[in-house]
């Protein structure tokens, strides 16, 4: 009985009280907190308010301080131009004052021209004066020296007639040994044309009819291949024993002909068109260095140097306008020519 009476106690306890105390509690809570965040607002306001004041003042100021700046830019512009215009009439007033010191200088100058044009005029005629007197004398001293000139020309005249008169005779003499001068000259002329007809018989005795060998007008004529090998400079040996008879003839040649003939052995080089296939060489040197080879072969065998002239032309100078290989063979050649020097 006991326990039951505790039970309902118990169970009789009253829980609002205590729910409203908590429900009050948090209602001052939300209050409060609403409080500090109307003041918050409050106070913000007050300050971006202020903030916006300040601003408004400040963008104020810049506006007046723009229209200050214009206005102080106007007068530098107004003052600039009353500068200028003060600078132009500064240069007016300097130019006319250089205008009015020129023209009290050229009256200066004007008054002391005239004073020296007159001290000028009388030192001029004093100096005539003196002229005069010096040019009389001089026409005195012109008189004596014409008469003197003319016993000069007079003397001069007898001596060029006895000039004129030996120049003729001289004349005489130099026609006489002119003619006398072109006998001589034919006579050695037909003489080494008897020396050369004579040459050239030995030549076709001792050359015969060998291929590669030919006359042609006053020359003998050797294709290249007969003396030298294909691009080569050098004599061959075969070209060795062609020439050597040839240098035999032309020794006993030299110790025939009279030594006052003038005459040489001219060996004139000659190639084709083609070009040369060794570098730095030229179809012209080619035939001047093949020249040289046989006039140095024939020194070596006895022959006069001043009696041998090395000439080369190259491929300017062919005797058979043909393209062929023929035509091509026949203009590489080594000519001989006895002829005067």
């Amino acid at each position: 009985m006991a326990g039951a009476r505790t039970r309902r106690r118990f169970s009789q306890v009253d829980y609002w009280p205590g729910f409203v105390d908590a429900l009050s509690v948090m209602l001052m809570s939300m209050i409060f907190l609403l409080s500090v965040f109307m003041l918050g607002q409050y106070f913000l306001s007050r300050e971006v308010s202020g903030k916006d004041d300040a601003l408004n003042k400040l963008n104020k100021q810049v506006e007046e301080l723009t229209s200050l700046l214009a206005l102080e830019r106007t007068r530098g512009s107004d003052t600039q131009s009353n500068v200028s215009q003060l600078m132009s009439t500064l240069d007016a007033a300097r130019k006319d004052q250089a205008r009015l010191q020129g023209l009290l200088d050229a009256g200066r100058t004007g008054v002391s021209e005239t004073s020296s044009k007159l001290t000028s005029a009388e030192l001029a005629l004093e100096a005539e004066k003196q002229l005069s007197a010096r040019a009389a004398s001089q026409v005195d001293i012109l008189t004596q020296q014409i008469a003197a000139l003319r016993r000069q020309l007079a003397a001069l005249e007898d001596a060029l007639d006895a000039s004129s008169k030996k120049d003729r005779e001289s004349q005489v003499r130099i026609a006489d040994l002119g003619s006398r001068l072109n006998v001589a000259l034919a006579q050695k002329v037909q003489e080494l044309a008897r020396y050369r007809s004579d040459f050239f018989g030995r030549l076709r005795e001792i050359l015969g009819n060998r291929p590669g060998v030919r006359i042609a007008g006053d020359r003998f004529v050797f294709e290249s291949e007969v003396l030298f090998d294909t691009g080569r400079s050098e004599m061959s040996s075969a070209g060795h024993a062609e020439l050597d008879k040839l240098a035999s003839a032309l020794a006993d040649l030299e110790r025939e002909i009279p030594p006052e003939i003038p005459w040489v052995i001219r060996v004139d080089g000659h190639t084709d068109k083609r070009p040369v296939n060794i570098p730095g060489k030229s179809n012209w040197e080619l035939s001047s260095d093949r020249a040289i080879s046989v006039v140095k072969f024939l020194v070596s065998k006895g022959v006069a140097p001043q009696r041998l002239v090395a000439a080369g032309f190259g491929e300017f100078q062919p005797i058979d306008p043909g393209e062929g290989d023929e035509a091509l063979r026949r203009n590489r050649r080594i000519e001989l020519k006895l002829t005067e020097r």
